[in-house]
């Protein structure tokens, strides 16, 4: 056990939040996490799935709360089997992260991803939806509501969650994105809601921006602050696994955990020989088959630094009897 890890940025951690980043911190000595996503109409599917391909299941499951009409691959009526999902791969002594996929607080939930996610908001629409006495902050008020029942019900179960909201703020493509200036204090909103607001303390925050090349800038800007933060992680496409990125997230990370947030094309072992801190890995849903062949996804999940479902619990055996 690393002695100098920060604490948990919520206040009155439950046990397993204090447990899962002192593992994340355990673990930037030991290995890597293997991890996989699922979009909302998936259930576990593609976790099963990483498991057929690779011998052996990821360490780490993913899920989105969702935001499209009923029946769609995003869609808001797969939000309680999803929090059953994730319950019941928690007790099979995995780790659970979601990620949202805000709606704009401009439009009321479903929505299409172009136009209800994927949108610009002009600086009038932000300085709206930063103030209090307007519409378009009580429609946000109403949907961070509607996220916090979720995290509420792995709460009562006793599931601490690596949360991984607003991801991709440095690049401009999601509603959420693009401002320096106002993002965070847009994240320090949704901090105190559901921390203070809601009573939350099973959340291990994510703070997980894009990797910065072509349309995203640099990571520090965007940085909300460390009272905030608990873990960085980075959202790495097209194999843009430069060192500069890894060294840049390291450095803001100041000793505390940094991860690979979503993946398209899985890292490979020359990667994690050149950026060994990386903590984590997650795969995006069907894009481990669509950008990697078996052959990859067998070669890094059978690395002997990876860990698997099955190798967590060694980890885990060392954390036995951390303070609650």
């Amino acid at each position: 056990m690393v002695a100098s890890s920060p604490p948990p940025v919520t206040p009155r951690p439950t046990p397993g939040t204090r447990e899962l980043l002192e593992l994340l911190h355990q673990v930037g000595d030991a290995g890597l996490l293997a991890g996989q996503h699922n979009q909302p109409a998936h259930g576990s599917l593609w976790s099963v799935r990483a498991g057929e391909l690779a011998g052996a299941l990821p360490a780490l499951s993913g899920w989105d709360i969702g935001f499209s009409a009923p029946g769609t691959l995003d869609g808001v009526d797969f939000r309680e089997r999803n929090v059953a999902e994730a319950i019941a791969w928690h007790r099979r002594h995995g780790i659970v992260t979601w990620t949202w996929h805000s709606v704009s607080p401009f439009e009321d939930e479903p929505v299409e991803f172009e136009g209800g996610i994927l949108r610009d908001l002009s600086p009038a629409e932000w300085d709206q939806l930063l103030d209090e006495g307007t519409p378009a902050h009580a429609r946000w008020c109403s949907q961070v509501d509607v996220a916090a029942d979720i995290l509420g019900r792995l709460d009562a179960a006793g599931v601490p969650v690596l949360w991984r909201p607003y991801h991709e703020m440095n690049g401009g493509w999601f509603w959420w994105g693009g401002d320096p200036d106002r993002f965070p204090v847009l994240w320090r909103m949704l901090f105190d809601r559901l921390v203070h607001g809601h009573g939350l303390h099973n959340l291990v925050w994510v703070w997980s921006p894009n990797a910065a090349y072509g349309a995203a800038s640099p990571f520090a800007p965007f940085h909300p602050g460390h009272d905030v933060v608990d873990v960085l992680a980075a959202d790495v496409y097209d194999f843009h696994y430069e060192r500069e990125h890894y060294e840049a997230l390291l450095d803001l990370a100041d000793g505390r955990p940094i991860g690979l947030g979503e993946v398209g094309e899985l890292p490979t072992p020359e990667v994690l020989d050149d950026q060994p801190r990386w903590t984590w890995f997650m795969a995006w849903a069907d894009l481990l088959e669509q950008r990697n062949d078996p052959a990859t996804v067998h070669r890094l999940y059978t690395d002997p630094r990876v860990i698997t479902l099955d190798t967590l619990a060694d980890l885990r055996s060392g954390l036995a009897g951390l303070p609650g």
